[in-house]
């Protein structure tokens, strides 16, 4: 499980004009993202997660990533340690939800084991390997409430103390968190104590799941079927028109799955629908069509969606849509939206 390199990232070329990576295609005012761990960012959505993650990338806090499983919030952790300063020192990961609570304690505090001499062997946990470098802790929400104690000292004083060792020693760590699910609701619930929530809570990012970023499908479906290897690195315009009518339940790790599945099958030939899944094959329950709006109607809920996903930030949401600031501005008050104030509950924006 403990793995002390750390995973190469892309530093893909920007295009002649300087601006956007080859690879990951990251926005231009997202400067400080320009090691980007290969991910795509075509979609409005992930282009302003992207705008959000250069700052947060830099500097120290804690950081929670949020999103559906398979989004690809390891990924986005990755990347924020590929543009942090601790880029040379370790990444490390550990699934919470994957040990029980007495082997989890020890594989992240480290331990003191009694040998037979009378002697003491100490084992080092994730938090001394990763010192001076990043952990991700996966489904943080799984975390057995007594550890939760232990992680809030460990946030704290900057101090780890393993199991059976009286004496703690200091460890230069910075936690990253990923959830699947609502930690508010987890505090709510006494499942996740509120200290260590707030104390975590310095940043949020939340990965929007694949059905809601519909413009990233194909090129992560070329970016994967290229790590494969395969013969001509191309899909049938068949194979393309599956992939992007799929809601992709799975997210990204489905997709991922179903182009290693076509890579296998194709051979040496384009991928096509043959080469797919079955189940991505099955015709799905659709949801019901939107109704026909006005063009008025229509640009508002487009608006609305980018504010969406750019929590509110209006200056980020003006580079999206492409306008200046003060043209959105007037856009807001002409399709009724009233500056700061969250425009789908009615409150005060943050």
């Amino acid at each position: 499980m403990r793995n002390r390199s750390a995973q190469a990232s892309c530093v893909a070329p920007f295009d002649a004009g300087g601006r956007l990576c080859a690879v990951c295609r990251l926005v231009p005012e997202a400067q400080g993202l320009r090691r980007c761990s290969r991910l795509i960012a075509e979609s409005a959505s992930m282009r302003a997660l992207m705008l959000r993650a250069a700052p947060v990338a830099a500097s120290e806090a804690p950081v929670v990533i949020a999103g559906e499983s398979g989004t690809g919030k390891e990924v986005l952790a990755r990347a924020l340690h590929a543009n942090s300063p601790r880029r040379s020192k370790p990444f490390l990961a550990v699934n919470v939800a994957a040990l029980p609570g007495e082997l989890l304690e020890s594989e992240l505090f480290g331990r003191l084991d009694g040998a037979r001499a009378g002697a003491a062997t100490a084992r080092g946990g994730l938090f001394e390997a990763a010192d001076g470098g990043t952990l991700l802790l996966d489904e943080i929400s799984e975390m057995p409430f007594a550890l939760q104690a232990k992680l809030l000292r460990v946030l704290q004083d900057g101090e780890v103390r393993r199991v059976g060792q009286t004496r703690p020693f200091p460890v230069d760590v910075r936690l990253l968190c990923a959830t699947t699910q609502d930690l508010r609701a987890s505090v709510a619930q006494r499942r996740f104590r509120e200290d260590l929530y707030y104390r975590l809570r310095v940043f949020t990012l939340v990965v929007p799941p694949l059905r809601e970023r519909r413009e990233d499908i194909l090129p992560l479906a070329g970016l994967f079927l290229e790590q494969e290897g395969h013969a001509t690195r191309r899909f049938t315009a068949r194979a393309r028109e599956v992939f992007e009518r799929c809601r992709w339940p799975g997210n990204v790790r489905e997709l991922a799955n179903a182009v290693k599945h076509g890579a296998v099958l194709s051979g040496r030939h384009d991928v096509d629908v043959t080469h797919l899944p079955d189940e991505i094959l099955r015709p799905r329950s659709a949801p019901p069509p939107a109704a026909l709006g006005t063009l008025a109607e229509v640009e508002r809920e487009h608006v609305l969606r980018v504010l969406d996903a750019c929590s509110g930030r209006q200056t980020d949401a003006a580079r999206i849509l492409g306008v200046g600031r003060t043209t959105l501005w007037r856009k807001l008050r002409a399709l009724g939206i009233e500056a700061g104030v969250d425009p789908r509950s009615g409150m005060p924006s943050i």
